[in-house]
């Protein structure tokens, strides 16, 4: 589902949770230092600073043949994930659960996941009621309610809607109507012309052919319907947006009657589907009008026959992880090994203990917190915040591009942001989620409804402000400009590298300080977040000579990264990445400011033969040690608002002068930008 959050992407990573006690100045050492030994000194840091910083690591640590990457993002999953496995399996042996208890539902959904024999032995037949109502299509309606309940339980055939806040009147849900339905991960994939995107074309017709024969086509009808497929959603990608282009938030906002989109899409019976939704809307939010026009017409031109073959492919598609092992190794053939450049999947037990997650998340973390978050975890992450935020302060105020009245707006928004941080003082409640060891499919199936439901009953409802998109156990963070929050969970106090010990202040300021609270915080002041007030509305505080010299700024940001070459001949797309470059960059040069005001800074500290200002920078290349495979670079690229891990690296420190200083970086250098061309913002 698109949401207007804003996550930094599973920035940071780790091994041990640390202890939240008084930082100290000195660390007990226990080892070699984790930062001093992951630097390969072959490598000149004016050259390729991420991996001058982080190859030695990754030397001796080769990408698993089950994974697109590895690095510190890896072992942190692990981590987590063997956590969550003991939750999972603790569970499922209470045989004597309580029904609808906790314990019950996380216990059967495991127990169903790891039963294999069951789950091929039933093949497809799970999706019978599914597989029939797309079958019983015959008319417009009985087409868009077959839409809405797939969405409901598997993707976002057609298009994409959703129940959020209205970007203009933050105090009220709104539904959401915009452009998807594609099978491919964004619409770039249908056009390049490069030799990766040719091949990776060639390879998925191939894969609708074995698809659609998995579901019981023959050969000539299965080629057919690949064919016929393909051809639709060209046509869809077609008159989709590019990815950058869908980032304006005013630009991608029309607000409009129910009975206005009625009529502006007469071949979409809208009525039927918000109906199988649960929905009785008397307005919509429509991100892309152009799209939902040409769909209107697709609708039109192409055969029931080939909306109920694509209807199928998502529905199996989207639930393909949870089937058979014939149905599961055809998608991974495709979306994990030609996608993604995977060599073989993970093991069942892994597979299986992260969907328990997804699907049963608010119930395991509470268990999660309960015993497995260290005291005092948000007291430790509030503290770092503050100090990020008060340094944000102190830069506004100093601006020499923004005038007073501007900066007025600007701090006062800083001032409105909501902290939330470790865990949220109240669960939702999954009391009505239905969860047995009857079907793992069902139960994925039955979760992802419950989700769904959630969702569309906030329509018509008080916003709640209080709740969270995230997961304690999540480790991630995101910004959310209709709150105008940042929620941070309890296990980003996990800091890499560092057992039964507390990091010290170099690496903490660089990972939690920079690499989060500052980066969420930018979210707020970048080229979207920067359109929404204090109160979360859409709405333009800047004068317009503060707007015209933002926008200056933020091109130069935009230049920079479109020079980046990431794999092949591929260049990042620097318009689509350029508000997560420009909460990179915020979020580091906060970070290194309140850094300086620690006892660590001031006293010079020396540890492992590195000063602050070395292990300040080494723990922010540290914060994206992720070794990728190309193809999961390309992916990225085409498809992701994030730069692969090495520019969000070498990106931001090309633009801070005091990185040059401290590595002596010179002209001539890879990384060396001269002074008229670094990006200085915030």
């Amino acid at each position: 589902m698109v949401s207007k959050i804003r996550s930094f992407s599973l920035v940071l990573a780790g091994i041990v949770i640390i202890s939240c006690s008084q930082q100290k100045n000195t660390t007990e050492n226990t080892g070699p230092d984790f930062l001093a030994a992951n630097i390969d000194s072959t490598i000149k840091p004016g050259d390729d600073f991420f991996l001058y910083a982080n190859n030695g690591w990754f030397k001796k640590n080769p990408i698993p043949a089950s994974e697109s990457s590895n690095g510190l993002w890896q072992l942190i999953r692990d981590t987590i994930n063997a956590q969550i496995q003991q939750i999972c399996i603790s569970s499922a042996a209470e045989t004597r659960a309580e029904k609808g208890s906790n314990k019950q539902k996380i216990g059967d959904f495991y127990f169903t996941g790891m039963d294999s024999n069951t789950i091929n032995q039933n093949e497809l037949s799970p999706l019978k009621a599914e597989l029939d109502m797309i079958d019983a299509i015959h008319d417009g309606a009985t087409l868009m309610k077959a839409v809405a309940h797939i969405q409901k339980v598997s993707g976002s055939p057609m298009f994409g809607m959703y129940v959020g806040q209205d970007d203009k009147i933050s105090s009220k849900h709104a539904v959401f109507i915009y452009q998807g339905g594609l099978s491919l991960p964004d619409r770039s994939y249908y056009f390049d012309n490069d030799t990766r995107a040719k091949e990776i074309r060639q390879k998925f017709f191939i894969h609708l052919q074995n698809m659609f024969k998995l579901m019981g086509q023959n050969e000539t009808d299965a080629t057919k319907a690949a064919g016929n497929l393909m051809k639709l959603e060209t046509s869809i990608a077609q008159t989709s947006r590019k990815r950058e282009d869908t980032r304006d938030p005013l630009l991608n906002y029309h607000k409009i009657t129910f009975a206005e989109l009625v009529k502006a899409t007469p071949d979409l019976d809208w009525n039927s589907f918000m109906e199988a939704c649960g929905l009785k809307p008397d307005s919509v939010i429509v991100g892309q009008p152009e799209f939902l026009k040409a769909l209107n017409g697709y609708v039109k031109t192409n055969s029931l026959p080939d909306w109920k073959n694509y209807l199928r492919f998502h529905l199996v598609r989207g639930l393909a992880a949870y089937l058979d092992d014939k149905t599961y190794a055809e998608s991974f053939s495709f979306y994990g090994k030609v996608i993604r450049g995977i060599e073989e999947p993970k093991p069942r037990w892994k597979r299986v203990t992260e969907q328990t997650n997804a699907s049963l998340g608010e119930l395991i973390g509470q268990v999660y917190v309960e015993e497995y978050l260290p005291k005092g975890t948000k007291e430790k992450l509030l503290e770092i915040g503050n100090a990020i935020r008060a340094v944000y302060a102190e830069r506004i105020k100093t601006l020499d591009w923004m005038s007073s009245v501007t900066k007025e707006k600007a701090q006062a928004k800083l001032d409105a942001m909501v902290m939330k941080v470790g865990y949220p003082d109240k669960w939702k409640d999954l009391s009505s989620l239905q969860v047995d060891r009857s079907s793992y499919v069902r139960n994925v199936m039955n979760a992802n409804i419950w989700d769904f439901q959630y969702m569309t009953h906030k329509y018509g409802q008080p916003v709640d402000r209080t709740e969270w998109s995230m997961y304690p156990q999540t480790y991630n963070a995101y910004y959310n400009p209709s709150n105008n929050e940042i929620v941070v969970p309890g296990c980003n106090i996990i800091v890499p590298g560092y057992e039964r010990k507390l990091a010290d202040d170099a690496i903490l300021y660089s990972i939690i300080g920079g690499s989060t609270f500052g980066h969420e915080i930018t979210h707020g002041f970048d080229d979207q977040g920067s359109k929404y007030d204090g109160q979360g509305n859409l709405n333009n505080w800047w004068t317009s000579e503060d707007s015209t010299k933002f926008y200056t700024k933020t091109k130069m940001i935009v230049e920079q990264f479109n020079n980046y070459v990431a794999v092949d001949s591929l260049h990042i797309n620097g318009a689509n990445t350029q508000g997560e470059n420009i909460a990179d960059l915020g979020g580091i040069v906060m970070g290194y400011e309140a850094f300086k005001k620690t006892k660590q800074y001031t006293g010079k500290e020396i540890i492992a033969g590195l000063n602050p200002d070395q292990r300040f920078f080494l723990g922010y290349a540290l914060a994206w040690m992720v070794n990728e495979r190309p193809e999961s670079i390309a992916d990225q690229v085409r498809s992701n608002e994030h730069a692969p891990c090495k520019f969000r690296v070498i990106g931001p420190l090309a633009n801070m002068p005091e990185f040059y200083a401290t590595f002596g970086i010179k002209e001539g250098d890879y990384m060396w930008r001269a002074d008229s061309v670094r990006v200085k913002i915030w």
